[in-house]
């Protein structure tokens, strides 16, 4: 079974920054696309961002482009999303999850989005962020 364990969500002000971390213990990490989700009361979930296995290609939704910033740390087998100029829009539970299979082109070069939840196999419990305004 494969754990996905967010971390760094919290309650910032309007035009703040957050870091929110994601670990996956017991998964071969570095062979994995990952993606970051997130979920407003009342809303569907929409994909954020994501990023290749190799780290080479990223893709952010269009609110998010020029805000947020997908990287991964392999030999830390960690990643981050750094959420700068935040906007009360942006509250949500923001979700990490792993790609179904190793390897894949899941937001690689030619990866146009949106994202599609059901293309990751994995997920985290979120953790919350809350901007006030």
């Amino acid at each position: 079974q494969v754990q996905v364990v967010e971390s760094g969500g919290g309650l910032v002000q309007a035009g703040g920054s957050l870091r929110l971390s994601c670990t996956a213990p017991g998964l071969t990490f570095v062979n994995y696309a990952m993606g970051w989700f997130r979920q407003a009361p009342g809303k569907e979930r929409e994909g954020v961002s994501c990023i290749s296995w190799t780290g080479g290609s990223t893709y952010y939704a269009d609110s998010m482009k020029g805000r947020f910033t997908i990287s991964r740390d392999n030999a830390k087998k960690t990643l981050y999303l750094q959420m700068n100029s935040l906007k009360p829009e942006d509250t949500a539970m923001y979700y990490c999850a792993v790609d179904n299979y190793p390897f894949s082109a899941a937001c690689g070069p030619n990866y146009s989005g949106p994202m599609n939840g059901a293309g990751f196999g994995y997920w985290g419990q979120g953790t919350q962020v809350t901007v006030s305004s």
